[in-house]
């Protein structure tokens, strides 16, 4: 049984959604702590509906944040929990973007996730083993978990941006690489990096420009 996950939303400053960005936050943190990035990108982007659901699990290394699914390095939970929580999150946000596109009349490739640390982990564990490939996903310094298993899991290979702060100290910087490698072993071709220089764990001004030229691409009808 899937959770209802709440959010928060932008509507198109024109009037008319024609297409997405579906925000996913990191650890301890909330929708709304995303949201803000759609003032400056709705300017670029006048068809699009933002919105940000919060995570599922109350998060307790952050009383008033949420996660996606337990991190054991930080809070104590075993592997299997981590993994478990994972595949509950999945599930619960597949059933939230299916839900999305039927109620405000989008296809899925009108729709871009937009991914922060754990947000990403989880996007880019879903976005690949959906049926119906989305636009593009911008995945901003998280990691892509569990790339053996991908191999043989991979449904459609939408383009991906992976983007990581070179002092980044929470998820280390390799954490790119890693991913560009386990997703060309997986079969995909449009896979794009930026480092964002002198940046850690975070979103810099660059990286937020380079996001928003890959997503005006992928939505090539704005």
């Amino acid at each position: 049984m899937t959770r209802i996950l709440n959010s928060e939303r932008k509507d198109a400053v024109s009037g008319l959604a024609r297409s997405a960005i579906v925000f996913l936050h990191g650890y301890g943190a909330n929708g709304a702590d995303l949201l803000g990035l759609s003032d400056p990108l709705s300017e670029h982007l006048p068809d699009t509906l933002f919105i940000a659901p919060d995570a599922p699990e109350s998060c307790a290394g952050s009383p008033f944040g949420f996660q996606w699914f337990p991190i054991p390095w930080i809070d104590g939970s075993s592997e299997e929990e981590s993994m478990r929580g994972m595949v509950a999150a999945a599930n619960d946000l597949n059933a939230f973007l299916d839900a999305l596109m039927v109620d405000e009349d989008l296809l899925p490739e009108q729709v871009v996730l937009f991914g922060f640390s754990q947000g990403t982990m989880l996007a880019l564990h879903i976005a690949p083993r959906r049926e119906d490939e989305i636009a593009g996903l911008v995945a901003f310094s998280g990691r892509l978990l569990e790339p053996e298993a991908l191999v043989d899991e991979v449904n459609c290979k939408p383009p991906i941006l992976l983007l990581h702060g070179d002092q980044d100290d929470v998820v280390p910087v390799q954490s790119l690489p890693s991913a560009v490698e386990g997703l060309q072993k997986a079969g995909f071709k449009d896979v794009f990096a930026h480092i964002m220089k002198g940046t850690g764990h975070g979103i810099a001004p660059d990286g937020l420009s380079v996001a928003l030229a890959f997503i005006r691409d992928k939505l090539g009808f704005l």
